[in-house]
Order: structure tokens, then sequence, then C-alpha cells
């Protein structure tokens, strides 16, 4: 049941944006060993355990049975959505530093929204137009150093992008599935389901022996990976039960701020494993101007109407 408190709302949205912005810091270290298809495999299979018991224990399992034809269909769409999320995202970590990765993640939210209104016939606010025109400006002034190579040279950097930018847009397809299950399901469910879909999906992909090559430092890495898939979603989840949704939304975007300050703050105390964020002034203010637009498509409206 929805219980409105913005203190508690505030304090779970920044819950969220703090493990998602450590999580693609922590995947760089796990991936140096284990590949991307087979963290995403433990992931799943840790969420789906962890998120599995926690219904079981409300009395809240979904009831597949009740599902229709078009349920599934779009379960499986949503499955492949977020599995290809996280194994591309995973992926882009091999070539980009996480800072980078996390701002280009967030094409993802902008580009729901500009679907949403192609789909569903949403209306697309003023707000929106400056903040989708800003973000992409902030893009510009983010890779200011990079730009050149990116339009004119295939390189790993390149390809490190293109994934990034394909991880976002797949990341959209399992949004837009779970939108539409939403009338069917709650939240929680449609998540459990995907869960065990996606882990099923990528069993035959997974080298679970793996992890016998880790050593201490990056076993504890995917731990916290694993960790945060549920502690992440689960406070996503529940700030939005008692918090605006679009208040929650735009705390979230501070993720690629918090990822650029856990990097910098982590190749200071452990040089040997950890690189400082790669950006030149320009480069941060891109990020500040990325950050500020995702921000603003969220609570703009309330601003102009504060203004009025």
């Amino acid at each position: 049941m929805s219980t409105h408190n913005p203190a508690a709302g505030m304090a779970l949205a920044l819950t969220t944006a703090v493990f998602w912005g450590a999580l693609p810091i922590a995947m760089k270290q796990a991936v140096e060993v284990m590949d991307p298809f087979t963290i995403v495999w433990y992931r799943f299979v840790t969420a789906s355990i962890g998120l599995g018991a926690w219904l079981f224990w409300r009395k809240q399992l979904p009831q597949v049975k009740s599902a229709r034809l078009p349920d599934i269909g779009l379960l499986l769409l949503g499955s492949i959505g977020l599995a290809g999320n996280f194994v591309l995202y995973n992926s882009a970590l091999k070539f980009l530093d996480p800072s980078v990765v996390q701002v280009i993640i967030q094409l993802a939210p902008v580009i729901l929204l500009l679907s949403s209104v192609w789909l569903f016939k949403e209306k697309l606010g003023v707000h929106q137009v400056i903040g989708v025109s800003c973000l992409v400006f902030g893009l510009l002034l983010f890779f200011n150093e990079k730009l050149v190579d990116l339009l004119t040279s295939f390189t790993g950097y390149t390809l490190g992008v293109l994934l990034a930018v394909v991880a976002a847009l797949v990341w959209v397809v399992y949004a837009l599935a779970q939108k539409c299950l939403l009338k069917q399901f709650s939240s929680p469910q449609i998540l459990l389901m995907i869960y065990v879909i996606c882990a099923l999906m990528l069993t035959p992909m997974a080298q679970p022996e793996q992890l016998l090559l880790m050593d201490s430092r990056q076993l504890g890495m995917l731990m916290f990976c694993c960790i945060n898939t549920l502690v992440g979603y689960g406070a996503f989840a529940e700030a939005m039960a008692r918090w605006q949704a679009s208040q929650v939304s735009a705390v979230i975007t501070l993720a690629p701020l918090f990822t650029i300050l856990f990097v910098d703050l982590a190749s200071l105390i452990w040089p040997q494993f950890f690189v400082a964020a790669d950006l030149n002034t320009l480069g941060y203010l891109g990020a500040m101007v990325v950050v500020s637009s995702a921000m603003f498509c969220a609570i703009g409206h309330k601003i102009i109407r504060q203004h009025k």
C-alpha cells in the first residue's frame, strides 16, 4: 500500500542513486576475469531468489496461470530487453570508463519518454522538449575530446559507446513491456518473472566456474553487483510508493555524478585498481548538463508552473 512520506521517499531515492552510481565501478572490476553473460546470470539468479523469497513471505507471488497469451509475449519481450541491457552494459565497460557508460545510459529515460509519446500518445511538454535538447548538448560537451574520433574512426572507444547506446535502447523495450504488464501484475511480480526468465535464457551461455578464477577483490565486487540489483530496484520501488514519481526520477538522475565521484575517490585510495575519470573541464560540465537535463525532464513542469 502506498504511504505518502516525502522524507522516506527522498532517502530511498538517494539510496537507489548511490547504489546505481557505484554499480558500473564494481562491474568494471568483475569483468576483468568473468564474461558479461556470466556476471549478468549471477545477478539474475540472486535477484530471483531474493525477490522470490520476499514475495513468498508477503504472499504476493504472481499467479502465472492467469497470464494471457499477450502477457506471455510481453514478458518474453521485456526479458529480452532487460537481459540485453545488462549484457550490453557490462560489455561496454570493457571499452569505457564507468563514468562514461553511466552518462550515456541517461539516454534510456529520454528515449522512453519519446517512445511513450509515440506509442501511448502521451503529450510532450515544453519542459521535456527543453530537457531533451539540453541533454543532447550536454552529451556533445561530455564527449568534446573524443567527438572527432567517434565520428571519423571505429575504435574500441567507439564500440563501447555504441554498445552503451544500444543498451539504453533495449532497456526501453523492457520498460515499455513492463508498463503494459502493470495492468495485470504489480511491479515486483513483473520483475520476479522477468528475472527468472532472464536467468533461464542466459544459463546456456553462463560459465559459473569462472567464479573460481576471481581473487577476493573481484569476488567482493561480483557480490556487490548481485546485492545491488536487489537493493537498488527494491529501494526504487519503495521510493515510488512513498513519493511522487517525478521527484524520484529527478533524484535518480544523480547516479552519473555519484559514479564520477566514486571513481575519483577510489582512484585516490586504490590507485593500483581504479583510474580517475578521464575528463577535462568541458567533460565535467557536460556531465552536469546531462544530469540537469534529465532532471528537468522529470520535474521541469513544476518549475515552469511556479514561475507562471
